[in-house]
């Protein structure tokens, strides 16, 4: 996506998310400034916020969760990180998902209806990165669903996260309740 493609998209998609997925005391206002002011929510430099885009992997029978141990912010969380150009934002979450944790055969959950809406868009602070000369800033991650075999072997990036493990799916409730809200209401694949 070019930048330009890049900004319409963004705000046709929180648009869309807004009407047709987020609860009554969602909105967003932060991202919603940033996008009509015309920040660079592309760019990781873009404060107060900038986009980012992680991956709520689960089992098929949604029992279990992929996490990762990241280095940064010291605590278990879904994979992802800042946005990289992808032709759809889900995409970008899925080469996290994969790069972080090595799992493979990820799909796209059937919630998506093989679309690009946000099952989650959650800004949130985070501490910034005194490595990059980052201050505390917001992270608007758009989050998506995928499901993968837990069977499967799993290779951590050390560079960026500590471990990558399958855990029990209440786990999810610790780092993104209002995700694992909306997932009660999202049953699993038959």
């Amino acid at each position: 996506m070019s930048p330009e493609s890049f900004a319409q998209t963004l705000a046709a998609t929180v648009t869309r998310y807004l009407a047709q997925v987020a609860a009554p005391a969602e909105h967003l206002s932060l991202l919603r400034w940033q996008i009509a002011e015309g920040h660079r929510l592309d760019l990781r430099e873009t404060m107060p916020g900038h986009l980012t885009t992680s991956a709520i992997v689960l089992s098929p029978d949604h029992a279990q969760i992929l996490v990762i141990d990241h280095i940064t912010i010291g605590r278990w969380l879904q994979p992802g990180g800042h946005y990289e150009p992808s032709p759809f934002f889900h995409l970008s979450a899925q080469r996290e998902a994969e790069e972080e944790t090595g799992v493979t055969g990820l799909k796209l959950h059937p919630w998506h209806q093989n679309g690009d809406l946000p099952f989650i868009i959650d800004s949130h602070d985070v501490p910034g990165k005194k490595s990059r000369n980052e201050p505390p800033h917001i992270h608007h991650d758009l989050q998506y669903l995928f499901l993968a075999d837990p069977s499967q072997p799993l290779t951590a990036q050390l560079d960026e996260v500590n471990a990558a493990k399958w855990r029990e799916v209440a786990m999810l409730e610790d780092f993104a309740p209002k995700t694992a809200a909306r997932l009660k209401m999202a049953p699993a694949p038959v």
